[in-house]
């Protein structure tokens, strides 16, 4: 993924790495309820972030990058 938007660009890779840990989640450990929130929070992150860039306003920018920073936190959690 080429981009000049450095938030774009690592909330991309950070998804492609929860899908792969999520993968192993449910392969080696059997588990499904936590894998599925954190896979869940960890995509969503990137999916505010690329809503925010194609917000109208700004205002749809900093509320949809307030989501995406909510997300971050669940999923560190």
């Amino acid at each position: 993924m080429k981009d000049n938007n450095i938030v774009k660009t690592k909330s991309y890779d950070f998804a492609f790495r929860i899908i792969r840990l999520y993968q192993y989640i449910i392969d080696g450990k059997k588990e499904f309820t936590l894998s599925k929130q954190i896979l869940r929070s960890g995509t969503s992150i990137g999916a505010n972030v690329e809503e925010a860039i194609g917000g109208q306003r700004k205002k749809d920018f900093v509320a949809k990058l307030s989501i995406s920073y909510k997300e971050a936190r669940e999923t560190h959690y």
